[in-house]
């Protein structure tokens, strides 16, 4: 029942959304517009979190209705912070096909869509691991001790698109229009279908998420094994991910060291998976860790100038 009305929950809110980007047609997308959503789609995972609580606590009592709901908050803030690295390729994606912002909102919720179905099976997946293996926590943390490795070293570094092979394979497999025709994702030219540039970026936004699902969601396994809590958590990340691009689009480089502070966050998680049957870290101790070193890697990106601007100054 929980699974059958948190899903109808978000395709509810995922029709809103459709038809609010109907009833408005193709716009740019102002920052105070996308604050507001940002506030909205964080209230709503705040309210959902509160509703878990009052029934869990009605139904289990409060040790489990606080326990869980800790390991919901700290699985959201991880997922929140992590997704920031999604938002920073996104931009990559959409300068190198030089999309108009006001294409870019269609495209986003598309994108939403897939990311949310993707990541259901691949948490279902690894739930199931999980429950087979008991072991897979030690490969998961390996896993995220290596990727905040290279996170950290990669933080900065420029990606060439061009070089892509996935592009590289669509551009010499599939029909691909030379201009964009508006929202279409695909046309009829000469009478045969043909894929439009807005279809790619499409595609890699899609690849892209998959990529960063799985170092994600590796990440949550570490705060709880509730696949529940799991699914909730990213799905509300997710929902809010589209306001967080419109927000951070055009100040992206204000956050130059933020890549710095979630290298530290998933090595710190992995570390956590691999120390689980020697000493369990307090959910409530890994809540505001992560908080903290967001907030300092903030911090710190507004109050040092990244290298190009520190050159130019």
């Amino acid at each position: 029942m929980l699974y059958a009305g948190f899903t109808a929950l978000v395709v509810v809110l995922l029709a809103v959304d459709f038809l609010l980007l109907r009833a408005q047609g193709s716009h740019k997308v102002s920052v105070k517009e996308a604050a507001l959503w940002s506030v909205v789609w964080v209230f709503a995972a705040a309210a959902f979190g509160g509703w878990f609580w009052w029934h869990l606590n009605g139904t289990y009592g409060p040790t489990v209705a606080n326990e869980k709901t800790l390991q919901y908050a700290t699985g959201y803030l991880i997922e929140k912070g992590l997704a920031i690295e999604n938002v920073f390729v996104w931009i990559t994606i959409f300068s190198y096909f030089a999309i108009p912002a006001e294409l870019q909102k269609r495209v986003l919720l598309w994108g939403v869509v897939g990311a949310i179905a993707m990541r259901a099976v691949l948490i279902y997946l690894g739930a199931l691991l999980i429950e087979q293996f008991t072991w897979i926590f030690y490969v998961f943390g390996l896993f995220l001790i290596a990727t905040g490795i290279k996170m950290f070293f990669f933080t900065g570094k420029k990606s060439d698109l061009g070089t892509n092979p996935l592009l590289r394979w669509l551009r010499g497999h599939l029909r691909i229009t030379d201009t964009l025709h508006g929202e279409q994702f695909s046309v009829l030219e000469a009478g045969k279908r043909a894929l439009t540039p807005l279809a790619l970026v499409l595609v890699l936004v899609e690849v892209s998420d998959v990529i960063f699902a799985v170092d994600s969601i590796p990440a949550i396994f570490a705060v709880t094994g509730d696949p529940f809590v799991v699914f909730t958590a990213n799905t509300f990340a997710i929902l809010g991910l589209r306001a967080m691009y419109f927000m951070l689009a055009d100040m992206a480089d204000h956050f130059h060291l933020l890549g710095y502070g979630l290298a530290v966050i998933v090595t710190l998680v992995g570390v956590k998976m691999m120390l689980m049957d020697i000493y369990k870290i307090p959910i409530l101790a890994m809540l505001g860790t992560v908080g903290v070193v967001l907030v300092l890697s903030v911090v710190a990106s507004l109050m040092v100038k990244p290298p190009a601007a520190a050159r130019g100054a």
